[in-house]
């Protein structure tokens, strides 16, 4: 029966002849041969599945786009079960077929059988079980080798295909172009246009250099499968700046560079950007409904804990206390910037600090108990998780949104009574990741596979045995609130490419390794700038001037002997200390091999009365 269901020559029909694809198999029903997981690069990002349909006579390679993703989830997507294909992309990208899926349905009445018939690829006509030896080159995905493309596959590679043309296609000047979802844009695609709203705009930046001056802007672009960032330069922001609006609707047609995003200047969750060139065409839509007006991935508070420093996460709260607005100076540029401080909290029992900054701040206009939606927020570690708001970030209050109203009614009923709890007061273990405020042994830490899964946090106590001498610290940038490794240019400065400044010496932070031993083994840390000084109680600046002094050639014996006795000294005076030490066990690929990590959170000096009398409970619950 699931044989006689499918669309058989559905396959090669959409590739070679759309048109009557479209009419005659307005929805193929297909068989999914695989599901494949891919790597999802960033955090926030969703997962990824690389999925094959056959329809018996040809198989080929698709996207499933992450809107379609909860047919996975749900179970109902799976390997030899029947589906329908109710609305797709088809592109050839480097001489290859691939169907970008948007929306699927899987037909559960049929089962999921094994596979039907011998289907082959479209490319070279190779069977999905019988990939070509090593000898013949390099294969093409399940086998299919790869070889130049035919002048007509070539022809292929130029059409921009889609199903569902009443909905998904326009006409401007008689020429007819396929609406692309913003989640299938990639380098190899050419000729596309999206439609999508303005969620942000930025206002025109400028910079000097040694080789000339130049200007910049950027929106974050959104339609209903996912956001990206455009940028426009010099002579792209005169033309552009004053089309573009924030919260309008437009098409957005190539040329259009697509290229791989530049994840420190960007919060969204893609890792493509898009650059303006002198002949991307932009319009305003006329129907401008059809689009979202925002995206939110909301990460509850408690869940902060479990989120990596510098990570941009969007969160929902109550706004519980609205600070006054202050002002700091910038150490690099000596400016004034206003800030305020917002306090938010929800139903997970947990409270955060929001920092908002410029005019957000100043004319801030939300009250207390109304709830307020922030995107793009940075993570920071002070006071154990803290926010701050972007620049390219947005902030609602009271936003038309189901989370939104949930949060309010249980405010309004329970949560205006509740007391909070910080992320600054959680114990050593960490709330969120499930864990008591036991104290671990180390073998524990092992056998428990801590870390294995997900990131945790765990305590132990340990005595430090050894801090390894061996890079112990790196050249940082100077600005305030950037600590990315600056380059030496050989002529005295150093240069950060965050930031696109020079300083004439960096500044030198921490990145130890130690080991660390209780009775039951031993196990390296690692750790950064604060923790370090804590351990060695030097700077890292101070370290590096000590061991430079002493492999000068031009200091003194004297002077070098002496460094070298300091130097030393800092690196012997952590040995033997026994700690209370929180960590972050994370699991980390270095080349191909995986393994747990272990960073240091904090370090404290133990409190032997509150030990003792840890000790004793301990004994007593034991009946010793």
């Amino acid at each position: 029966m699931a044989e006689q269901a499918i669309t058989q020559g559905a396959i090669e029909t959409i590739f070679s002849d759309p048109e009557r694809a479209r009419s005659q198999f307005p929805v193929p029903v297909l068989q999914c041969l695989q599901i494949k997981t891919l790597d999802s690069k960033g955090g926030g990002a969703p997962e990824r599945y690389r999925i094959v349909l056959s329809d018996i006579r040809n198989y080929v390679q698709c996207m499933l786009a992450t809107q379609a993703n909860h047919v996975v989830h749900e179970g109902k997507l799976k390997r030899g079960g029947i589906v329908r294909m109710k609305q797709y992309q088809a592109q050839a990208l480097k001489g290859k077929n691939v169907l970008i899926v948007l929306e699927i349905e899987a037909i559960e009445s049929l089962g999921a059988p094994d596979k039907i018939g011998n289907p082959v690829g479209l490319e070279g006509g190779a069977k999905l079980e019988e990939p070509q030896p090593a000898a013949a080159g390099a294969t093409g995905f399940y086998g299919a080798p790869k070889s130049e493309p035919t002048q007509e596959s070539k022809s292929q590679a130029q059409r921009q295909l889609a199903s569902r043309p009443n909905s998904n296609t326009r006409t401007s000047g008689g020429v007819s172009s396929t609406i692309y979802p913003i989640e299938a844009l990639s380098p190899y695609a050419h000729k596309w246009t999206i439609k999508a709203r303005v969620t942000h705009k930025s206002d025109i930046k400028t910079w000097h250099k040694n080789n000339g001056e130049g200007k910049l802007f950027s929106v974050n672009l959104l339609d209903e499968s996912s956001e990206i960032k455009a940028t426009m330069f010099n002579d792209q922001v005169d033309q552009f700046y004053d089309v573009l609006q924030e919260g309008q609707v437009y098409y957005i047609s190539a040329p259009c560079r697509v290229q791989l995003a530049k994840k420190q200047f960007s919060n969204l969750p893609n890792d493509y950007e898009l650059t303006f060139e002198r002949d991307t065409v932009v319009e305003k839509a006329e129907d401008q409904s059809s689009v979202p007006q925002v995206r939110f991935n909301f990460c509850n508070i408690q869940e902060l804990q479990n989120v990596e420093k510098d990570a941009t996460v969007d969160v929902l709260g109550v706004l519980k206390t609205v600070h006054e607005v202050s002002s700091i100076t910038s150490k690099s540029t000596q400016k004034p910037y206003d800030k305020r401080e917002l306090e938010l909290v929800d139903q997970t029992g947990f409270s955060v600090r929001v920092t908002v900054w410029g005019k957000t701040a100043t004319e801030f206009l939300g009250k207390p108990e109304e709830v307020i939606a922030f995107k793009g927020t940075r993570v920071s570690d002070f006071n154990g998780r803290s926010l701050s708001l972007l620049s390219s970030g947005t902030m609602a209050i009271d936003p038309d949104i189901p989370e939104a109203h949930a949060l309010k009614g249980w405010f309004d009923s329970t949560g205006r009574h509740n007391e909070f709890a910080t992320h600054s007061n959680m114990s050593s273990v960490g709330v969120a990741s499930g864990r008591t405020n036991e104290i671990l042994m180390i073998q524990q830490v092992k056998e428990k596979d801590v870390g294995f899964d997900k990131p945790e946090y765990f305590s132990v106590q340990a005595t430090i045995v050894h801090v390894k001498q061996e890079n112990f610290c790196y050249p940082a940038c100077r600005s305030e609130g950037c600590n990315k490794k600056v380059i030496d240019l050989g002529d005295g400065t150093w240069r950060c490419e965050k930031c696109d400044v020079t300083h004439d010496r960096p500044e030198y932070r921490y990145i130890l390794n130690f080991n660390c031993s209780d009775h039951t083994g031993q196990i390296w840390l690692s750790c950064f700038d604060d923790q370090g000084k804590k351990l060695l109680g030097a700077s890292a600046d101070e370290l590096m001037e000590w061991k430079q002094i002493k492999e000068s050639a031009d200091a003194s014996d004297e002077a070098k002997k002496e460094a070298e006795v300091r130097f030393a000294a800092a690196f012997d005076g952590a040995n033997c200390r026994k700690m209370t030490f929180r960590a972050r066990a994370k699991m980390d690929t270095y080349g191909e091999q995986q393994r747990v990590r272990y960073q240091l959170m904090e370090a404290t000096p133990l409190d032997y009365k509150t030990e003792g009398n840890r000790l004793a409970e301990l004994i007593r619950q034991m009946s010793v």
